[in-house]
């Protein structure tokens, strides 16, 4: 297939990009590197040492005939004739999109980052929408979403949609759920309740995107991705992609497993009864290749809720301090004043049966991948900046 990976120089478009190359797909990327210079204005870095921009396009060229080209324009930024003309000339069978601002914390900062987050998600999208509908309709568009849209509503959450078996008229026969046989497009989307900025802006993409759906017959799946953990496995000469672990890039597991390599408390936040879907970053790229191998009808807005495990953050705090104990490092978990406004303690029992449905096999044993992970970053631990550890940004 030709595949366009939007956001390709991230921490999942790398290792997805090297996976799509080595499956024998032609890939094109694109990345306007935004990640890099919001990192370095955060005053930190990668902890894992990564190629420079430059760096990384020689390595894909020089190793990878399919990798045929790359563009570091920004698709709400640059005028929309920009992504119109890439997809004239690649002509994609499927647009995975990553290419999008995806930092909560980051975009509750201040009013500049909240509207550069809005702009750049939902501007972008827009973007994108217009010229696939101008210029390649018949592409697949996988876009990376998040379950964060949903919020904590305190009810079960469908796979996108509330099926019409929960719909009927007071006049219609009941009918069980086995069996409604659902049809693409049917039901209500499930209410959104976004907790910041940045989610709000993913509840206007969904929006869109399914609006492009039904008017201009555009397929797509929406993938709501949990918090995803963990480092790729690489071929053995690729390099790991980027790991950040400051409050605002690095996602909870992450941080909690680079706290733990200098010995510092495990930054819980509030009660830590918080309760979200997990997945590693090796099931995170399986799962949006199943999406790409396996495409909606034309005009389905399909949605596909990502994760393998429900945990709350004091679970997965004692999963850390014990593994790290293991390996002979001492840490604790730590309870913080909550800087973010979200509920301590809910009710969370999201579906997220169609992944499976399509082959999905996860990686079921999280203490066991936890250790992984911090064993991997461990010969980096020098490379921790201790003053991006601790929390800065207010979401009161």
């Amino acid at each position: 297939m030709k595949i366009l990976v939007l956001g390709y120089d991230g921490y999942i478009g790398y290792p997805l990009t090297l996976h799509l190359l080595r499956l024998g797909h032609e890939v094109y990327g694109v990345d306007n590197v935004s990640r890099r210079r919001r990192i370095t204005k955060l005053k930190s870095d990668s902890l894992t040492p990564i190629l420079s921009v430059v760096g990384r396009i020689e390595y894909l060229k020089s190793n990878y005939s399919n990798f045929v080209g790359q563009s570091t324009i920004s698709l709400g930024n640059n005028p929309p004739m920009h992504i119109r003309g890439i997809l004239n000339h690649f002509e994609p069978d499927a647009i995975v999109h990553l290419a999008e601002q995806p930092s909560a914390a980051w975009s509750m900062n201040n009013a500049y980052r909240a509207a550069t987050t809005q702009h750049e998600n939902v501007i972008g999208t827009l973007h994108l929408l217009w010229a696939m509908h101008r210029e390649c309709s018949t592409a697949h568009l996988v876009k990376l979403g998040t379950m964060g849209e949903y919020g904590t509503p305190n009810c079960d959450i469908p796979e996108g949609r509330i099926p019409n078996w929960c719909l009927l008229h007071e006049d219609e026969p009941l009918q069980k759920p086995g069996d409604y046989q659902p049809c693409p497009m049917s039901g209500l989307l499930f209410p959104r309740t976004a907790g910041s900025f940045y989610h709000l802006s993913k509840v206007m993409d969904t929006l869109n995107i399914e609006f492009a759906c039904r008017n201009w017959e555009l397929y797509s799946t929406d993938i709501m991705q949990g918090v995803v953990f963990g480092l790729a496995n690489p071929a053995c000469q690729e390099e790991l992609t980027r790991f950040d672990y400051d409050e605002c890039f690095g996602t909870a597991i992450n941080r909690f497993c680079t706290q733990a390599i200098i010995n510092h408390p495990l930054t819980v936040y509030g009660e830590g009864n918080q309760t979200r879907g997990f997945l590693t970053l090796n099931d995170s790229i399986q799962c949006i290749t199943i999406a790409i191998e396996n495409p909606p009808l034309a005009g389905e807005y399909r949605t596909l809720n990502q994760f393998e495990s429900v945990y709350s953050i004091n679970r997965l705090a004692l999963m850390v301090h014990e593994e790290a104990d293991r390996l002979g490092l001492k840490t604790e978990p730590n309870h913080l004043t909550n800087p973010r406004k979200e509920a301590e303690s809910h009710y969370y029992n999201p579906d997220h049966q169609e992944l499976f449905d399509l082959g999905y096999v996860p990686t079921t044993n999280t203490s066991l991948e936890i250790s992984k992970l911090i064993q991997k970053i461990l010969p980096f631990k020098n490379r921790v900046n201790k003053e991006v550890i601790m929390p800065k940004v207010s979401w009161k």
